[in-house]
């Protein structure tokens, strides 16, 4: 059985953000952990039904309400598509944005 896009989510939000996984592995497929160049900050580029998805940790320095709960101490990333937000997630807890999410459409 494959995992929903939820749940895939949680993986990636846990391995990343709780564990400190180096690598995130989802099924049979691994994908690297990088750091982005400017402020450090965890990002994991994977693919989720045939989809391109980036989760990227929050970064606590903006002004969104996101930030103000990373600056709390709470793991908060966001996954993106295409350039667009399709999700968050904050300390397990998933937020999708649109209808569709998770879908490609």
């Amino acid at each position: 059985m494959n995992p929903s896009f939820e749940q895939t989510l949680i993986e990636v939000w846990r391995q990343t953000l709780v564990e400190n996984a180096k690598v995130v592995e989802l099924g049979k497929e691994c994908y690297p952990v990088r750091r982005t160049p400017k402020r450090g900050l965890q990002q994991v580029d994977f693919v989720f039904d045939g989809n391109d998805i980036r989760g990227l940790e929050q970064n606590p320095d903006t002004k969104s309400s996101w930030a103000q709960m990373a600056r709390a101490g709470k793991k908060v990333m966001q996954f993106l598509s295409e350039g667009r937000y399709m999700a968050n997630m904050v300390d397990g807890k998933v937020t999708l944005y649109g209808r569709r999410a998770g879908t490609g459409q």
